[in-house]
């Protein structure tokens, strides 16, 4: 088999999962050039430029969070909706808003999150996902006695505990010490290689480099698809 009839049928087995084209978001007026890019199921997209280039805005879109001024995001085909049932059903968001009950306990907050997406067993899963994120010792907690890190990584437990086709986070590195960066980067490529769909906007380059199938430079001018390399060397030096 030809290299070129490789690479093309391997295309056509790709299951788009999410879908920009011609996205236009700002408040009022554009904060950064159109995006159109794709993402499949396995796949990672990763969202890279400069502080207020316009990635998280980029992102609350996807989520549905934000009215786009112009072009299309699609899930599976259809118009994304944050209220409808499928889109809140496959699609977990971690963004930079401390999103929890703040009168439940760690354990309590993740119970009610797992038990309000159908996971049968809820208990079995939450202690699996204390672990996982250190937060063990912090279960009969308030989240807001927490540390900074320890927020972070109830975000992404919360995030983490229920079914999901879909991960967009908003660098979810941010707060995390090197031990929590290291379990988070394993985490995220277990992800994608189990068949998540993930986007997320980052500055490091570490997990740039280990996760990224593709990535999207957010700039004023144009917004290119780059691989992980290339927006790993724009990570490491942004004003090349």
């Amino acid at each position: 088999m030809s290299t070129s009839t490789s690479k093309k049928r391997a295309k056509e087995r790709r299951e788009v999962v999410l879908a920009l084209e011609d996205l236009r978001v700002g408040y009022g007026e554009p904060v950064c050039a159109p995006v159109t890019v794709d993402v499949a199921r396995g796949e990672a997209l990763c969202l890279v430029g400069a502080n207020g280039a316009g990635k998280s805005t980029v992102l609350r879109a996807v989520a549905g969070l934000l009215e786009p001024l112009g072009g299309t995001v699609a899930l599976h085909g259809e118009p994304v909706d944050e209220r409808s049932v499928r889109f809140r059903r496959e699609v977990a968001c971690v963004f930079d808003e401390d999103a929890w009950f703040a009168e439940l306990s760690v354990a309590e907050h993740l119970e009610l999150v797992a038990r309000g997406h159908g996971v049968r067993d809820v208990v079995g899963v939450v202690d699996a996902e204390l672990e996982a994120q250190r937060l063990t010792d912090a279960a009969d907690q308030l989240p807001t006695s927490l540390s900074s890190g320890q927020k972070r990584r109830l975000l992404l437990a919360a995030a983490l505990v229920r079914p999901r086709s879909v991960l967009l986070l908003d660098e979810p590195e941010q707060r995390l010490d090197p031990t929590g960066r290291e379990a988070l980067a394993e985490r995220l490529v277990a992800e994608r290689d189990a068949g998540t769909a993930l986007v997320l906007a980052t500055h490091d380059v570490v997990l740039l480099r280990r996760l990224a199938t593709r990535a999207v430079v957010i700039d004023d001018d144009a917004c290119a698809v780059v691989d992980a390399e290339e927006a790993a060397r724009i990570v490491s030096d942004p004003v090349r």
